[in-house]
């Protein structure tokens, strides 16, 4: 049997992936059927099917057969884990639960029939289900489930709450300050006297004594320890205090894409929409001459349908009810109702509530009361009225009646004392003080509302609609209509069922419709509410008495105003169904015969009114839970409550006759068109129908002596019925895809189907023949078959005969052939020993008959066609219906005589997939070793798509969120310790190792992989881990499916760890040991998946995706470089090999990470130290290098104020929306406002941002139980509560994962023996402690960290100080960074770490001046790149560690302290020195200028330069002055050239700083110890700077620069290097060729500053190199803010002019800045050399601007008056330079005359006219504004004017000779490139600009005619003629000329 059972598994898999790959039958068939049931092929091919991916899959990835794991507990119990195994191994045994849940009754008591009435067996039925409890199936061990988050449920949240420490944080490049208190205005910078003297070295004197100083705390226990075991110890006591139990407790939950997690369904209730309260208080008229009568009820005019029933009420005083009082018997409560609450279940804005008003027919609309005509009172002119009044907004005329009407309406409140639900029973809670009763309005849907009844309700509304007798000839005008409610003829048969309207009794037998007054064919318009009986009859009718009502009564007319006009019927029931809608009756005017309401009113012959006709039209709608309303399910359950009582034949059913030879032949009829029925009235009565079918099922049934054969057919209806349900639209699902219908009558109302009550075994028994009769074995308590293996053979065989069809057999299917085909090939292998286990427990119970869970099963197997692809497609719901049928069986059973295997008769049977959740329920029930083996055959199974597989994760997913899951994986059988065995010491000497100790270590190692043994005995822990494995070394290019299972894989194995941690059943070390134990091989997975761990610092509390704006986020994610990252972690040529292409997301790599951290802090520490003993040195390197990358991803990011700030803002901005969401929730009857994600937490609260330290004294924790953390962590309207809590969660969370890594760090340190320590070991941990310095830490962790490192120094100082420089320099700047921290704690830290390196490397005089530079390269630099160094806490700093050696009494006799003095003093100094520029941060070039100072003090001291130099380069590079930037590392790197070439003389590098054409000095007796002073480093300096070059556009550079590295390159044969060098070559030339003349390298302005205030920068004049398009008002607007800033307002003027500045007439309590554009000059021989653009704009020395003037004194004059003033400057350095502003050293100026300035505009215009007419791309609109300026007649002082003046007259001085001519030269070359502009301009005209073409054309030639009087005017003198020397002598003179003149200036 379970060979068919594993075929009919795969049929059902080879579905499911069709339905997910779609590929075809026949391939799938291919695909498998080489595969056996117990073997897969050992061959992995890659899989291909139209054009999809391949990849492979390592044979290690199949399931390995598992462990008994029964068998395997039952071992255990006597083992020495027999403690733990009671406690958490084994299943208790009450853990299945059924329970009998009592259903939750709104009112004092349930709606039910009226007592002592013989019920129809389906009115029975439903009242059954309507009352019954709800049968719920439940696991004991849930309830401790809840008490943690699982692996499915799990968001975030724990029960407990944690112990959250106040952290001090110090954060990178901060400063301290008051989070929430304004920022403190920076104080205004004061200028000094700075210019640019070349002989000064620093810029103050600094003669600050440190001694007056207080130094800091110091630490007590640097000194005092005896040995390093000592300090070891006392390091990792201060580690372990107060840290926190649950990691995962901080860490916030992940993002589940498809959530593994079965939902508990909604229990059922009764349907309400948006429920409303509508009090009426006052109704009153202005005459009031008779009592009101009202009533209300809701109208969508959309639908034009009536969606409520009426409410009755009256407002009448005392005074008018007294009229009354003596037509009203009594008055009950529920009949002095004034309001109403109303249901809509579909809201609309074309909802009305109608009040109707019984004031001589009027009614009442919400604004006005208007009067009705009574012959328009139909619902229909209802429409048409509102209708016209929505249309014409309320401004229609209508009669109105004087009057008002108060209403009041509300939301509904949780509790409305007096409720009465439409039945008129009171609801919960009963108020003790008898208010005024509050109705509820039962609802007319507009349309379906698909929830199954839930109640019982029984109601029927008959509406009056219109009598007509217009055609009679009495005079009956008055007319109304009497109603009753008839159980037989009689008169004393009318029932009291009739709800009675208002003030008055609550039940009437009679009810009379309004008069309406002198109408002969009224319209009515009421309501008559009628609670049925249960049982109807054919007596049951409704009876309709008409009369005339007399108005006046005449003087002779005695005895009533009635009048009797006739009669009229109607049967409730035709055909035994309820007569419901539209009816036209008939009126009858003799009196009513003997039994007419047995006939409807056309049978009877008496004297009707108009022969017959049909005269009373009415309406009746039925609202009941036990009236089906629909004719098929009225047949079904006709005929299956046939099969219970005693029936005689033929029954009746509608208008047949069934016999009972076609009773079985109809009943499956019926059965087969269940699916015909409407979609709501099979959903009203879901539950009854699905119950009568499953007990078909089960129910075998003899029709005159014939087996039934219904299961089948019974089955094929309800798999119809669920395929119907999940196909409709209207219908939800859940996120699984669920029915929510089928999965709530799963959970809450199925029970095992009970026939026993129901089968009647005397039969069903007709005159003649014997009956319908049910079968003698009928009952339901067969447990076993006697054979297992006789039934499987003949299920194979026949399809196998069920208990209800024994004997017919179903025809053989395609799919059929395959299962024999395939068993076929299939052996036997099951055990016999199994099989007498089950031939053992068939003595316990009866034989012969099968189970529900069993016929069920069968059912499932034996399905075909359409049917069976519906029962894999919707196999949840089956699966479920299995599992609940086998809880109810199993509750039933005596477990103590039943074992597991033996509580089912063939457990193979019950397996018809392997589905998760099927499984998982199994888990409960059943042998657990079988649900392994079947688990494993299904995991076998999906190994070749990546589809599949993903399939595969979910089922895993789904198992192991098992309750039990660490049970069934045997966590308790793992070893948590390593074997006895010393762990080796760093002072211990390595000794031999014995082989048991080999042996030991063996098995240590063994338990970190994930070995065939393991995945056996921990069977799904094994399976998860291979599948985290396998999805992490897939090989895929570019496919985004295997990021998604890695995702799986990585997010199931978190959640698992995630429950682990928080489960407070593991709460106790140990066990958390042994769980850590469990998940060993996860370590090696992680450590062999680094390279595709993505080194992304991000923080989930921020959401992904998100961008802050302009703005840095801190919640923004910062890229780590991957060769940075590298050489953190010991790597820095990142020669890892392996794929990095299927890199993980930034968060799913942190969740890994955060399950590696959780497994190392709770694993034995003795084990984890053992393994890294033993573990081979790059696993180590690895593991280090995991470690670092550990430290960025938890990195603390807190929140900025500004951030703060933001989101205050953004949630003041949203409390108005709130109350207005608020308010709009609370009308539509809405759940109300939304919740805070978390209160308030009491206490002081101080955050640290950028510094700051926050102190809590609340305990905090991500709390579940409080709110759901996924809810409102995106939200962007956060309280500040919230954003602190947040910040203190996350900054606890950093703390933490960084104290596990430095336990491990430790764990390392202390277990390698001290021979291996010198080259791997402890340089990569100190790398790592350097790297987590670099990041946001916690003054908790700095203390811990810095003790780390002294305990280092101490053990390893020598091979710190010997050769690790580098690592030197790193521990030299991050100590003295901390330094100046603003947090006690972490200076008093840091000085002492930076004392005991000083003290331990004074051993040696080399190491002590390694030390002594590294310490001041270290200052220069932290000083220099950071904005925010607080000199006054690094003083103080220096003041503790001159203490330290003051006060240290074991080096008081060594020269110790006064070079520690010494060292101090010269920091202190450069310190005073660099801190002048934190006062002019704001003003980039006098900083710039003060570094570059510095950087000129530091010539002696090449190391400092350079460090100088590179701040210089940052800092330009921030500004994005690229070229400035890239010349500062051009200097570095002629500093390094010239050591270089000190050291030794290679061709292939460049001689000394000559090449750059620098000069520098360098002190011979030096030692450069930098990174940088190397042959690498001067590459890696050029590199960078050729990239700023290529940034900056000057692309020209680039080769210049790459000339100096390609011999280098060439040299040392770096192939590599030289190809990508030559590449980037490439580039830059293309760059060139296409961005040439397109380029802006800078603009250029001459600033001068006048004025005393300036001090030394009085009369300085520099020029300033600003961006490539910068406007004179923008440099003017920066400078005269910030200088404004600096000596206050009213001090600062702009000169706004350029004219020479007179300080004879400037103020002297002012201060002046005079601003003038500038543009480089040239001259005429250096234009033949700068032919390019880039050579136009670099190496610029001499600027020009130009000055306009007239003789007068004005700026401009006429033309012939207008002079001009050029003035050349000349600056110290030539640009581009390392500064963006230069000194100017020289002025030059000369004037031009107007002639002159006349003939440069002429040039001017004439070469733009040639460069617009022979561009390679002509532009005709550039080309056309030109010409326009050049030719058009109109343009003031244009050519022909400057001629006119100009070139008149020949001129009487012989001197303007020349200039004349030359002006006319000009002219005559500007008139020929008019011509040519003009042709080319006809050339480029479009069609429609030909007249402007003619136009300009004709403006030439007239321009041209007027000059050419004058261009043909020639001065003689200058054309006479001259004696023109030899040609050769010429030469040879100017060639000697020129020789001379050089040798002569050499």
């Amino acid at each position: 049997m379970v060979h068919l059972i594993f075929c009919f598994l795969s049929t059902l898999f080879i579905f499911v992936s069709l339905s997910h790959l779609r590929h075809s039958s026949a391939e799938i068939r291919r695909h498998f059927s080489g595969i056996s049931h117990g073997s897969l092929p050992h061959h992995r091919h890659s899989y291909s099917a139209s054009g999809s991916f391949c990849f492979n899959i390592p044979q290690s990835y199949e399931a390995v057969e598992p462990v008994d794991l029964d068998e395997f507990l039952m071992s255990q119990l006597c083992s020495g884990d027999a403690e733990l195994m009671q406690e958490l191994g084994e299943f208790p045994d009450d853990d299945l639960e059924v329970e009998l849940v009592e259903r939750e009754c709104r009112t004092i008591r349930p709606s039910v029939p009226e007592e002592g009435v013989e019920l129809d067996p389906h009115v029975r039925d439903c009242v059954q289900s309507y009352t019954q409890p709800w049968l719920v199936v439940s696991r004991r061990s849930i309830h401790r489930l809840h008490s943690f988050p699982t692996p499915l449920t799990l968001s975030f949240g724990l029960l407990g709450v944690l112990r959250l420490q106040s952290e001090n944080y110090n954060i990178k490049n901060s400063y301290v300050c008051n989070m929430f208190s304004p920022v403190p205005q920076e104080k205004s910078p004061s200028l000094p006297a700075l210019c640019d003297d070349t002989t000064r070295t620093t810029l103050t004197c600094s003669d600050f004594n440190l001694r007056a100083l207080q130094p800091d705390h110091r630490v007590e226990s640097l000194l005092r320890f005896s040995s390093p075991e000592e300090l070891d110890r006392f390091n990792l006591e201060a580690r372990n205090s107060n840290r926190y139990g649950e990691l995962f407790g901080l860490y916030p939950p992940i993002d589940e894409v498809q959530p593994s997690i079965r939902p508990i369904p909604d229990c059922p209730k009764e349907h309400f929409g948006q429920r409303i309260l509508v009090r009426c208080q006052t109704i009153k008229f202005e005459i009031e001459i008779e009592p009101l009568f009202a009533t209300m009820a809701l109208y969508d005019l959309k639908e034009k349908k009536k969606i409520s029933e009426n409410v009755h009420f009256d407002m009448n005083s005392d005074q008018m009810k007294g009229f009354l009082r003596s037509h009203t018997p009594h008055t009950d409560p529920s009949t002095l109702a004034r309001s109403a609450i109303f249901s809509i279940s579909y809201p609309s804005p074309d909802i009305y509530l109608v009040i109707r008003v019984w004031l001589s027919n009027g009614y009442r609309i919400i604004s006005c009361v208007c009067w009705q005509e009574g012959e328009r009172l139909s619902d229909e002119d209802l429409f048409k009225f509102l209708a016209d009044i929505k249309r014409s907004s309320g401004q229609r005329r209508v009669k109105i009646i004087p009057g008002f009407l108060r209403l009041e309406v509300s939301p509904v409140p949780e509790t409305v004392p007096g409720c009465l639900c439409p039945e008129l029973i009171p609801v919960k809670p009963v108020s003790e003080k008898n208010p005024r009763a509050v109705k509820e309005v039962l609802e007319f849907p507009s349309s379906e509302v698909y929830v199954p009844h839930n109640i019982y309700q029984n109601l029927l509304y008959v509406y009056p609609l219109r009598l007509n007798l217009t055609n009679r000839l009495t005079s009956a005008r008055n007319i109304t209509v009497k109603i009753q409610f008839m159980s037989g003829e009689d008169p004393s048969c009318a029932m009291p069922v009739i709800f009675g309207k208002s003030s008055g009794p609550e039940f009437l037998k009679e009810v009379y419709t309004p008069v309406t007054y002198h109408n002969r064919s009224p319209d009515f318009y009421d309501e008559i509410k009628i609670h049925l009986p249960a049982r109807l009859t054919e007596k049951h009718h409704l009876l309709f008495t008409f009369y005339h009502i007399s108005c006046q009564q005449k003087q002779n007319q005695t005895g009533s105003l009635e009048t009797l006009i006739g009669y009229s019927w109607l049967p409730l029931l035709n055909n035994d169904r309820l007569q419901t809608g539209q009816q036209c009756l008939p009126i009858v005017l003799d009196k009513l015969p003997v039994n007419y309401s047995l006939h409807s009113p056309e049978v009877p012959p008496v004297k009707w009114l108009e022969n017959h006709k049909g005269l009373f039209n009415l309406e009746l709608q039925a609202v009941s839970s036990v009236q089906t309303q629909d004719s098929h399910l009225e047949r079904f359950c006709t005929l299956c409550h046939a099969l219970e009582g005693k029936t005689i034949f033929p029954i009746r059913v509608g208008d047949e006759k069934i016999s009972e030879n076609m009773f079985e032949h109809e009943l499956k009829l019926s059965i087969i068109s269940l699916s015909s029925s409407g979609l709501e009235p099979l959903v009203l009565f879901l539950h009854q129908v699905l119950d009568k079918l499953f007990r078909l099922i089960m129910q075998p049934m003899v029709i005159a002596g014939q087996t039934a054969n219904l299961a089948q057919i019974a089955f094929e209806s309800v798999v119809s019925v669920v395929n119907s349900l999940h196909n409709s639209q209207e219908l939800a699902k859940d996120h699984q895809g669920r029915n929510c219908l089928l999965a709530t009558y799963l959970y809450f109302v199925f029970r095992l189907p009970d026939t026993q009550h129901e089968i009647h075994t005397s039969g069903l028994c007709s005159p003649g023949t014997g009956g319908l009769m049910a079968h003698p074995e009928s009952r339901y308590s067969t447990l076993t078959r006697a054979t297992a293996t006789t039934v499987g053979f003949m299920l194979l065989q026949s399809r196998i005969r069920s208990s209800s069809n024994p004997d017919i057999p179903a025809p053989q299917s395609p799919e059929d052939a395959e299962v024999n085909n395939i068993l076929g090939k299939v052996q036997i292998h099951k055990s016999a020993g199994k099989v007498s286990n089950s031939s053992q427990s068939s003595s316990t119970r009866p034989t012969n008959r099968k189970l529900f869970h069993e016929e069920l099963a069968l059912q499932m197997v034996v399905s075909t066609g359409v049917c069976r692809e519906n029962v894999y497609k919707y196999a949840w719901f089956f699966f479920e219906l299995l599992v609940k049928s086998m809880s109810q069986h199993v509750s039933q059973l005596d477990k103590k005589a039943v074992s597991r295997r033996n509580r089912f008769s063939d457990q193979h049977n019950l397996i018809q997939e392997l589905l998760a959740f099927f499984l998982y329920d199994l888990m409960s029930l059943m042998d657990r070793g079988l649900v392994f083996q079947l688990v494993k055959n299904y995991c076998n199974q999906v190994l070749h798509m990546s589809t599949l597989i993903s399939m595969r994760l979910e089922f895993l997913r789904v198992l192991c969120s098992h309750e039990h899951y660490l049970n069934l994986s045997l966590f308790f059988s793992s070893p948590a310790s390593a074997p006895a065995s010393p762990s080796p010491s760093t002072s211990s000497q390595v000794s031999e190792e014995s082989s048991s100790a080999v042996f030991q270590d063996h098995k240590i190692a063994a338990m970190f992989d994930l070995s065939q043994d393991f995945k056996q005995r921990h069977y799904l822990t094994g399976l998860l881990l291979t599948e985290l494995s396998t999805a992490l070394d897939m090989e895929s290019e570019g496919l985004v499916t295997f990021n998604v299972l890695q995702q799986k894989a990585i997010n199931a194995t978190y959640s698992l760890l995630c429950a682990h941690d928080l489960d407070q059943r593991c709460s106790r070390p140990e066990v958390k040991a042994k769980i850590a134990a469990l998940y060993l091989p996860l370590v090696g997975i992680i450590i062999d998946s680094i390279n595709y761990l993505d080194f992304t610092v991000s923080d989930s509390r921020g959401g992904k995706g998100k961008s802050g704006g302009p703005e840095e986020d801190p919640d923004s994610i910062t890229p780590i470089n991957q060769s940075v990252a590298m050489a953190i972690a010991g790597n820095p040529f990142n020669t890892l090999t392996g794929k990095t292409s299927n890199m993980l997301t930034a968060e799913t790599s942190r969740n890994l990470l955060m399950c590696f951290l959780w497994i190392i802090k709770n694993a034995d520490q003795n084990l984890i130290q053992r393994w890294t003993v033993d573990v081979p040195s790059s696993q180590l390197s690895r593991l280090l290098e995991l470690l670092a990358i550990c430290i960025s991803c938890f990195e603390y990011r807190v929140k900025t104020h500004q951030s703060l700030l933001h989101h205050s803002v953004t949630f003041k901005k949203c409390l108005s929306q709130q109350a207005k969401a608020r308010l709009e929730e609370a009308l539509l009857g809405g759940i109300g406002a939304r919740g805070e994600m978390m209160k308030r937490v009491g206490g002081e609260l101080h955050l640290i941002a950028n510094g700051c330290a926050f102190i809590c004294r609340e305990n905090l924790r991500w709390r579940k139980d409080l709110t759901q953390w996924r809810q409102t962590n995106d939200r962007q309207d956060k309280s500040k509560a919230e954003l602190d809590q947040e910040a203190i969660i996350s900054g606890n969370l950093a703390t933490e994962t960084n104290l596990i890594v430095l336990d491990l760090l430790e764990m390392i340190v202390q277990a390698v023996p001290l021979a291996d320590c010198k080259d791997n070991v402890v340089g990569g941990v100190l790398k790592v402690l350097l790297h987590s310095l670099t990041c946001n830490q916690s003054t908790t962790f700095l203390s811990h960290c810095f003790s780390t490192l002294r305990a280092l120094i101490v053990k390893f100082g020598d091979l710190l100080f010997e050769e690790e420089a580098e690592q030197c320099a790193d521990l030299c700047q991050k100590v003295l960074h901390y330094c100046s921290s603003c947090v006690d704690g972490n200076r008093s830290q840091a000085c002492a770490t930076l004392y005991l390196i000083m003290r331990y490397s004074y051993s040696s005089a080399s190491n002590f001046s390694r030390v002594k530079m590294q310490v001041t390269m270290s200052l220069a630099s932290l000083v220099g790149k950071s904005s925010d160094i607080h000199e006054e806490y690094l003083r103080r700093s220096f003041r503790t560690i001159l203490a330290y050696a003051e006060e240290d009494t074991e080096m008081q006799s060594t020269q110790l302290p006064s070079q520690v003095d010494e060292l101090l003093r010269n920091l202190n100094s450069i310190l005073s020195d660099t801190v002048k520029m934190k006062e002019f941060q704001k003003d980039p070039e006098m900083l710039m200028d003060l570094m570059y100072r510095i950087a000129k003090g530091y010539q002696t001291s090449p190391d400092l330069r350079l460090t100088w130099l590179q701040n210089m380069a940052e800092k330009h590079n921030s500004r994005k002055c690229f070229t400035e930037s890239a010349m500062c590392l051009v200097h570095a790197a002629a500093l390094v050239a010239e050591y270089l070439s000190m050291l030794e003389d290679h061709k292939y590098l460049p001689v000394g700083s000559v090449t750059f054409q620098v000069s520098y000095y360098h002190d011979k007796d030096g030692v450069c110890s930098g990174r940088y002073f190397t042959e690498s480093g001067l590459v890696g300096l050029l590199e960078q700077a050729a990239e700023l070059f290529s940034n900056g556009g000057l692309y020209e550079a680039v080769n210049e620069v790459y000339k100096v590295i390609v011999p280098i390159l060439e040299a040392h044969r770096d192939f590599r290097k030289l190809a990508s060098t030559h590449d980037k070559l490439q580039r830059a030339f293309e760059n060139i060729i296409q961005k040439g003349h397109k380029r802006m390298f800078g603009t250029y302005f001459r600033v001068g500053f006048y004025g005393c205030k300036f001090g030394d920068l009085d009369e300085q004049e520099f020029i300033y190199k600003e961006p490539g398009i910068t406007h004179l008002p923008e440099i003017s607007h920066r400078l005269e803010n910030f200088y404004s800033q600096c000596f206050g307002d009213g001090v600062l003027e702009m000169i706004k002019d350029s004219t020479p500045v007179d300080r004879k007439k400037l103020n002297p309590s002012k201060a002046y800045i005079q601003i003038t554009f500038v543009e480089p000059y040239f001259d005429d021989y250096e234009m033949k050399d700068r032919l390019t653009n880039f050579e136009k704009n670099f190496n610029l020395r001499r600027f020009m601007y130009t000055t306009p003037f007239t003789k007068s004194g004005r700026p401009r004059g006429e033309l012939n008056e207008q002079y001009k003033r050029k003035t050349i400057l000349t600056t110290m350095h030539a640009f581009p330079y390392i500064k963006t502003r230069i000194n100017v050293i020289q002025k030059e100026e000369f004037d031009l005359t107007p002639i002159e300035v006349a003939i440069e505009d002429m040039q001017k215009k004439t070469r733009e006219l040639a460069e617009a007419t022979h561009r390679e791309k002509p532009d005709a609109v550039m080309l056309q504004m030109v010409l326009q300026g050049s030719v058009t007649a109109t343009v003031n002082q244009g050519p022909l004017e400057v001629a006119q003046v100009f070139l008149n007259e020949i001129p009487a001085d012989p001197k303007l000779f020349r200039h004349h001519n030359k002006l006319r030269l000009c002219f005559k070359e500007f008139i020929l490139r008019c011509g040519q502009a003009v042709e080319k301009n006809k050339l480029l005209i479009t069609p429609d600009q030909k007249e402007y073409q003619q136009e300009m054309k004709k403006n030439y030639n007239k321009l041209r005619e007027n000059l050419r009087p004058m261009l043909e005017r020639k001065i003689p003198e200058l054309y006479k003629p001259i004696i023109k020397p030899r040609i050769e002598n010429r030469d040879s003179f100017k060639r000697q000329s020129l020789r001379r003149t050089q040798d002569e200036n050499s």
